[in-house]
């Protein structure tokens, strides 16, 4: 699907005849309309491709770097400019319904999506396409919908819930639906996807949702909804229904092609994109819709590592740096530790595009990003060298089957402690960058804080951990704490609200324009 692109070709008429009746006719006929657009399979198809491409949105995935700015908002990176889409502020805790940036964006992107969404559903039956055909589409639109509608319940919790096309008449003053009913419709709509969409594809449709797509988001709406920040009552049967969602994908694995990728490093790089790890991602390429990824890592570095991000990073023996038994060294901090390390971040010491790191090479905090970038230790070749604004083309990956595996474990250990699928997967996770098992015999508690380490470190860079602090109910204890560069010196301490923070405000823009939605507590 990277490949496929809007392309309309409007044909204009040149009506001859002195007398002809059809000149009196005004109707436009040189471009689309309401009343002529649903004609034809290329049409339906540029529709559905409009709703995709949403999702490249600076509120979202595209922009310049929005996907990898998030990272500044939890204890993993700095982003010190304000040119990071705002999620500098959100780290200090300092964003408002007057922020703007992502906060604005994102409720008004997810939207835009919607009501695209809205529009193709309600008339794609018009086109006259077969029904195999009409239903896969369906089933891309509403796994699209119920993405955009669990982004909203994700950042902002309750919204107004709109399944008609866009109609400002009628729809200009709804009043916001609770959180539990946004996901009740996001659950309805994933289900919907899943019965329609295909296990695969093949040629030029790779891209698309697939019904994997769709089992991967439902795994992880569920498993939000079973964590402390929502499941306060700790209800076991939510983390149950969590963990028979993950398995539902493991299950389709062999047919659908699903593995962990052999690389962890090249998982990352253009050319292995759409690999057997993807489960669903968000396509660029340059010059049509590229980003700006390589700009940021190598360059601007405003989304900057810091030394909690690379203490987390375990001994290559699998021990803590601070376990005595570890063989940690201070004065040769980055030897013998998680190749996954090696494969995220760049560090003092190291080689980065042909040149030995200084300190002072990436002056924010020492530290550079190197996932989702095509950079590495080699001298890369010189139409590559300086990549600008939106010249990047790595596709950014919003499922891949490792986290998966990740949220099965996570959920099977809440609900079924000591569960032998738990060691299987997460020591599968491990294996892939050559980390020693986890031992058996953890008690629940232990295993608990072993998975988020592990998620911490496989996902790092990839916009997840935000939202896995946040519905972990950690953040205020990890967010409310100094950040330090890599020779531990603070940049600043960061401040969160646990009265407020756990959900951005409504953007005040959206409130002036409709007097009936509440804004979340304490903005």
């Amino acid at each position: 699907m990277k490949r496929i692109y809007i392309i309309a070709t409007f044909c204009s008429m040149l009506l001859l005849g002195s007398c002809n009746p059809d000149l009196l006719d005004t109707a436009p006929d040189n471009k689309y309309t309401e009343s002529n657009f649903w004609k034809t399979e290329a049409a339906a198809n540029a529709a559905l491709t409009g709703i995709y491409a949403t999702l490249k949105g600076d509120g979202l995935y595209g922009g310049e770097a929005t996907p990898l700015w998030e990272e500044g908002a939890s204890p993993n990176a700095f982003c010190y400019s304000a040119g990071t889409q705002g999620f500098d502020a959100i780290g200090r805790g300092q964003q408002s319904a007057s922020t703007g940036a992502v906060i604005s964006a994102r409720w008004k992107q997810a939207y835009q999506g919607i009501g695209r969404a809205n529009t193709f559903l309600a008339r794609i039956g018009e086109v006259g396409l077969t029904q195999e055909v009409q239903s896969r589409m369906e089933g891309e639109a509403y796994f699209l919908r119920a993405f955009y509608y669990f982004t909203l319940a994700t950042y902002y919790g309750g919204a107004p819930i709109i399944l008609d096309a866009p109609d400002p008449d009628s729809q200009k003053d709804l009043p916001r639906n609770s959180r539990e009913e946004v996901i009740q419709q996001v659950l309805t709509d994933i289900d919907l996807a899943a019965e329609k969409l295909p296990v695969k594809y093949t040629g030029a449709d790779v891209g698309r949702a697939t019904k994997g797509a769709a089992l991967a988001l439902k795994a992880r709406a569920l498993l939000y909804e079973a964590s402390p920040l929502l499941n306060t009552d700790n209800n076991i049967e939510k983390w149950q229904t969590a963990s028979i969602a993950a398995k539902a994908v493991i299950d389709l694995a062999a047919e659908a092609g699903y593995a962990l990728f052999d690389n962890y490093r090249n998982l990352f790089l253009p050319e292995n994109e759409n690999n057997r790890e993807v489960i669903f991602d968000v396509q660029f390429l340059f010059p049509d819709a590229g980003s700006s990824f390589d700009l940021i890592n190598s360059q601007y570095n405003s989304n900057a590592p810091l030394q909690g991000l690379a203490n987390a990073y375990e001994m290559k023996n699998g021990l803590a740096i601070n376990d005595p038994n570890a063989g940690y060294d201070p004065e040769k901090p980055y030897e013998n530790r998680d190749p996954r390390l090696y494969a995220t971040i760049v560090f003092p010491g190291d080689t980065f595009k042909g040149k030995a790191v200084t300190p002072s090479t990436f002056a924010q905090t020492g530290y550079a990003m190197k996932k989702y970038s095509i950079y590495d230790k080699e001298t890369p070749p010189s139409d590559k060298a300086d990549l600008k604004s939106g010249q990047s083309e790595t596709n950014f990956i919003i499922f891949r089957y490792a986290d998966v595996l990740l949220m099965y474990v996570e959920a099977l250990n809440e609900s079924s402690p000591g569960h032998a699928d738990i060691l299987n997967y997460i020591n599968q996770v491990r294996a892939r960058v050559d980390m020693p098992n986890i031992a058996a015999g953890l008690g629940q508690e232990a295993m608990r804080e072993t998975i988020r380490k592990e998620r911490r470190v496989e996902f790092a860079g990839e916009a997840l951990y935000y939202n896995d602090v946040r519905r972990w109910k950690t953040a205020e204890s990890v967010m409310n704490a100094p950040i330090e560069n890599w020779k531990n010196q603070i940049l600043e301490t960061r401040k969160f609200d646990a009265k407020r923070d756990y959900w951005w405000p409504i953007p005040q823009a959206e409130l002036d324009l409709n007097p009936n939605l509440e804004q979340n507590p304490n903005y």
